[in-house]
């Protein structure tokens, strides 16, 4: 072993710089594990520290409704701390801002609610003079800033001007992106009622806070409630429960981002292989002697092999250090998305874990170029082509190309949120290195059978350079392609959800959606509308309901029977459905059954109604399955007689009920209503003519949710975008190993085209060509692969049709071609300028 490591130091004086670099190659990768994973970890530690402010309170209960009397007995029994609240979306009018409106979550406060964490607000006294009471309010932050509102401004609500006392900065449990989306006002619980916000229909959440003083198991209270009044139809909420759901929700960013940073490191991996495997090529002679002085294939291997263990060392050490670094920045990326502070802190194991992950992927890499070694012959070093035959004939090849794959599949699985996502990961890297592999010999066949020979002599030997003996076609196509692929695909994949959202707002279709609107005041709203010069396109009635009985079995027997395959939600929510005698062939189509337009009830018998499909699926039911509705006190038994598929991201009113006509009619009910509006200053005027006279009519405007949306999306794209571009990064410095290692190749050439007497300028053109043909082939194949995965996840995953941005493309193959051509021309840089007597006196 002494002898091998000696041996392993001296023989490395030639090349360690060329070494080194390609240690680099796997810097990236292991960065950005390092990166996610102590990310990740000390995530997990603020949510355990911080857990009870994520919710403010032990138990959360919610209604849609007010609570009944003995929900309002047990609650009080429970004693300890309490608060009330009532929240609901409304329109707020800013009376010094010309009246202009916005949609906001309003909420309605009584009692020391949050009871952990800060109520943070400027100016600090705010939550107090929100608890004193009166016509005040607290405001968010941006919605001030957005509207020009000071602290003493007026605002109003329903029928109720308050005064602003203060700008909301933060609140236990949500995030500045819950914010963006939908603005927070908070105002006294008791003036809530005089606002008149809070008629038939309104879309209002009930909801008490306790913080229990005997130290009552959050958990247990809630499976005891939900057990003693299952036909309640109560949410609940305790810390457990917060942690767990925002655990979920960003253990899918963190697998993702995980996986982009393992293609990274495999990526690298790969161009330390391609190294060793140069490095070898070089060092056979130098084997070849060593056999003739009496060393074993042993010892020969044993040299090699600390050759190559020590650059995925230095790979790992610096990749560690470097993940470190980036660790500190991602909690300022991320902290407008999190509902906790993340303090940064070194989580050794995590580093430990990903640094071995990268000696252990760049070990098995490094051992395909060196199983050559073991078959080195002392007859190699007077006949050099019996090591090459040898190689390839080398079982143990199989074996490392098993442990690769295992690798790479145990990985995915671990990392992978569910088993599914795992395979789908496995299936999309190796059809990507299979196509981008056999691209490069694809190319390097072409180029060797169809090179023009009419065409001019450097585009001719360009081409020429892509099948040469020694090229590096493959490897680079897989580099660069790769990090094209996973980049663009992130890109696309932004696009059509936008554009998933923003479906809605075609020129034909509804841009602007009412709600809340009571039966005296469809009417009115319509007469408005055509005032302000925006008709009506479509309108329904809504009747709340809730499932009482599934095929003759009450649906309190149905919840308490965990094998009943029947999710949930289906059986706990307040359903509003509507009645007609038509489908609305814009948004709807029947999959199953029959279509029933109307029937004549007299409060008896078994009513025909549509489902929309995915509900069906969810509550269990098929085609002549009997419902019992409970609609505000009266029992409506019910049939499946059709199953609808709804075209959901169309603005227009859809439901997963709906009922004939001749049957809710009489039942209290309120609409819901679409028209549209040409631009933003039509949209304003339009609210706020619907607001001056119908103050409890809320509006949502699709153009300002697209806006609202596209800014959270580029905020979670940046951060996984600045992840991603580790696997661009990586293979640019795979592309600079690579052309290093591939040095004395070119220079051997170059020197033969000057003795031939080829100029520089021809020289620099030649490789010019080369190095645009790799990249302009390198950035199309990873677009198209980027549009099929888009394509694939907009139909599996988001249930739409895949975006295919030009631009983005354009833009991509134009960066991706100029990054290869500027690589290729720095790392060859000073090749051409060397006479040939000069060159070849350095080669000896």
């Amino acid at each position: 072993m002494r002898f091998i490591l000696k041996m392993a130091w001296r023989d490395s004086r030639a090349s360690r710089r060329r070494l080194v670099l390609a240690s680099f190659s796997i810097v990236l990768g292991i960065a950005s594990l390092v990166a996610i994973g102590s990310f990740n970890a000390n995530l997990r530690e603020a949510i355990d520290a911080q857990a009870r402010t994520l919710l403010g309170a032990d138990l959360r209960v919610q209604g849609r409704a007010a609570f009944s009397p003995e929900i309002l007995a047990e609650l009080e029994a429970m004693g300890g701390q309490q608060a009330r609240e009532i929240a609901l979306s409304t329109m707020i009018v800013f009376p010094t801002a010309e009246n202009r409106t916005r949609l906001a979550t309003l909420r309605a406060l009584e009692g020391g609610y949050p009871f952990y964490g800060d109520f943070e607000t400027v100016p600090a006294d705010a939550p107090a003079k929100l608890a004193a009471g009166g016509k005040v309010a607290v405001l968010e932050e941006t919605l001030m800033a957005q509207f020009g509102v000071a602290v003493g401004d007026p605002i109003r609500l329903g029928d109720e001007e308050f005064t602003v006392v203060g700008a909301l900065r933060q609140i236990p449990g949500d995030s500045v992106m819950v914010a963006m989306l939908s603005p927070r006002v908070f105002i006294p619980y008791d003036e809530l009622e005089g606002a008149g916000l809070l008629g038939p229909g309104s879309l209002a959440r009930h909801r008490r806070y306790v913080v229990f003083d005997d130290g009552s198991d959050p958990l247990a209270v809630e499976r005891r409630m939900r057990e003693a009044y299952p036909d309640e139809h109560l949410g609940y909420e305790t810390v457990e429960e917060r942690k767990r759901e925002l655990g979920n929700a960003l253990r899918n960013v963190y697998s993702f981002l995980s996986l982009v940073g393992f293609v990274a490191l495999f990526l690298g991996a790969i161009g330390v292989a391609s190294a060793i495997h140069v490095h070898i090529r070089q060092k056979i002679p130098t084997v070849a002697v060593l056999r003739c002085l009496g060393a074993s294939s042993r010892t020969a291997f044993g040299v090699y092999l600390v050759q190559g263990l020590a650059l995925g060392l230095i790979g790992s050490v610096v990749g560690a250090a470097v993940g470190v670094g980036v660790q500190l920045a991602l909690p300022r990326l991320v902290a407008d998305m999190l509902p906790v502070e993340v303090d940064f802190g070194i989580i050794w194991p995590v580093v430990f874990k990903g640094a071995g992950a990268g000696l252990l992927i760049c070990g098995l890499f490094s051992l395909l170029p060196l199983l050559a070694v073991r078959r080195v012959s002392p007859l190699v070093a007077i006949r050099a082509a019996v090591a090459e035959a040898a190689a390839n004939r080398d079982p143990w090849r199989w074996v490392v190309y098993g442990g690769i794959v295992a690798i790479v599949a145990g990985f995915a699985l671990r990392q992978a949120p569910r088993w599914q996502v795992g395979v789908g990961f496995i299936v999309a890297l190796a059809v990507s290195f299979l196509v981008l592999g056999l691209l490069g010999r694809v190319v390097a066949w072409a180029a060797r059978r169809f090179t023009p020979k009419r065409a001019p002599y450097v585009w001719r030997q360009g081409i020429a350079n892509l099948h040469r003996p020694n090229n590096r076609t493959v490897l680079l196509l897989l580099a660069l392609g790769l990090g094209t692929f996973l980049i663009v695909t992130l890109a696309l994949t932004r696009a059509t959800l936008l554009a998933q959202i923003a479906g809605a707002g075609g020129s034909d279709r509804p841009n602007l959606l009412f709600f809340d609107i009571q039966d005296d005041q469809i009417d009115p709203l319509r007469e408005i509308l055509v005032r302000e010069d925006a008709p009506m396109l479509a309108d329904a009635p809504i009747v709340t309901m809730r499932v009482s009985q599934v095929r003759g079995t009450p649906v309190g027997e149905i919840l308490r029977d965990r094998d009943n395959n029947v999710a949930d939600w289906t059986l706990r929510r307040e359903y509003r459905s509507t009645f007609r005698d038509h489908l609305n062939e814009r948004t709807e189509r029947i999959t199953a059954g029959e279509w029933v337009s109307a029937v004549e009830y007299d409060g008896s018998g078994v009513v025909p109604i549509s489902l929309e499909q995915g509900v069906a699926e969810q509550m269990n039911v098929a085609l002549g399955d009997e419902i019992e509705w409970d609609v505000q006190g009266l029992s409506i038994l019910t049939r499946v007689a059709s199953l609808r598929e709804v075209e959901w991201r169309r603005m227009e009113p859809n439901f997963f009920v709906v009922f004939p006509a001749g049957v809710l009619e009489p039942a209290p009910k309120f609409y819901v209503a679409a028209t549209r509006v040409g631009d933003p200053a039509h949209s304003a005027r339009v609210q706020e003519a619907i607001v001056a006279a119908l103050p409890n009519v809320s509006a949502i405007d699709l153009q300002l949710v697209l806006e609202t949306l596209d800014g959270i999306f580029e905020k979670v794209q940046f951060v996984i975008q600045f992840m991603a571009l580790f696997t661009v990064a990586t293979g640019v410095i795979v592309l600079v190993g690579t052309m290093m290692s591939g040095r004395l190749q070119r220079l051997r050439e170059v020197v033969l085209l000057r003795t031939l007497g080829a100029t520089g300028r021809q020289l620099w053109q030649i490789q010019l060509v080369e190095y645009a043909v790799l990249g302009l082939l390198s950035a199309l194949v990873g677009c198209g692969l980027a549009v099929v995965a888009n394509g694939l996840l907009a139909h599996f995953v988001f249930e739409t049709v895949g975006v295919a941005s030009p631009v983005t493309l354009v833009v991509a193959v134009i960066t991706v071609s100029a990054i290869t051509l500027l690589t290729g021309l720095m790392s060859n840089r000073g090749v051409t300028n060397h006479p040939p007597l000069e060159v070849l006196r350095a080669e000896g």
